[in-house]
């Protein structure tokens, strides 16, 4: 008899750990678990998760997508499912868990989270990493306690760091791992000859929500902090600062040398075409593409072609 399992996610990140358990014969998939369909775009177009795009496409079902959890026809569906269920499996979903609807499945809720725990328990570890200057990521598998990513861990997967790594790059092999590594650990689990570890808690580390206020920049800090935060904040939620009045976006930076001495957040032109901005600690970083509210992502270079006083600029 293959395992019973509730499938819960929203992004893509979840996508391949779905696509993973529902091409194993080891698993029953009874039902999807995902968030509301949302207003996308300048137009807001009502788009649906991509988890439930590809749960159509594997036509697996019923596809719930409750509000909040305690929703009455969600509340009364999933507390008669839930314990029909060997487990729940979580990847990417954004809600926080409740002890009761933990306590549903036989043998409890396991959740794919992006990072080797215990460092970078919360909702953005893969961002953290990258900012942080990690030069090893990966994804965990764990079960799920109210404590926020805090259970035992089934098992974890690593993938080195690249120099130029973006969230979005990592961010997709770590998705992978979690789909390659996910059935062995959930059956092994499943069977009882896989025993989760306790986490260490004194060596965790912990990364926050992110909002699009995130990414401004702190032309204080150095160089090398700023532009791990570029790579950071790619594709979301960006990282941007101030020029006469409007929003320009900083999607890929250089850190330089030989530039001239001054004040954080000063602009200045290297080789007479290269804009840089002065950073804090005397050190400073080239703006290689940028793009300013309304407008098309361009180069650096060409973004101030013309741009007159380019060097009298400072941003704040």
């Amino acid at each position: 008899m293959p395992y019973r399992i509730l499938f819960l996610g929203t992004s893509d990140f979840a996508v391949p750990s779905l696509k993973a358990l529902a091409a194993d014969e080891r698993f029953e998939v009874a039902g999807i678990v995902t968030q509301p369909d949302k207003p996308v775009g300048r137009h807001a177009t009502l788009t649906p998760p991509p988890v439930k795009t590809a749960a159509a496409a594997l036509h697996l079902a019923p596809i719930m997508q409750p509000v909040k959890l305690s929703d009455a026809d969600f509340k009364s569906w999933v507390e008669q499912t839930g314990p029909t269920c060997d487990a729940f499996v979580v990847a990417a979903y954004g809600k926080i868990f409740p002890q009761w609807f933990l306590d549903l499945p036989k043998k409890g809720v396991i959740n794919v989270h992006g990072s080797i725990l215990p460092r970078w328990r919360g909702p953005s570890p893969i961002h953290a990493a990258i900012a942080a200057g990690d030069t090893v990521s990966g994804v965990t598998m764990m079960k799920t306690e109210l404590a926020m990513d805090a259970g035992p861990t089934l098992r974890t997967a690593e993938t080195r760091i690249l120099p130029n790594d973006t969230t979005g790059t990592l961010h997709d092999r770590i998705a992978m791992l979690g789909a390659i590594h996910l059935p062995d650990a959930l059956a092994e689990y499943l069977s009882g000859t896989l025993i989760p570890e306790p986490q260490q808690d004194e060596d965790a580390t912990f990364c926050k929500i992110l909002t699009r206020d995130s990414g401004r920049i702190d032309w204080k800090a150095a160089a090398i902090d700023i532009d791990r935060l570029v790579r950071a904040y790619d594709p979301w939620p960006g990282t941007w600062t101030t020029i006469n009045g409007q929003r320009l976006k900083i999607l890929e930076s250089n850190i330089v040398t030989g530039h001239p001495d001054l004040a954080p957040g000063m602009a200045f032109l290297l080789h007479e075409k290269r804009p840089c901005v002065a950073c804090g600690d005397g050190t400073a970083i080239e703006l290689v593409r940028v793009q300013l509210e309304g407008k098309a992502p361009v180069s650096g270079t060409d973004f101030v072609k013309g741009f007159r006083g380019w060097e009298h600029i400072r941003f704040s």
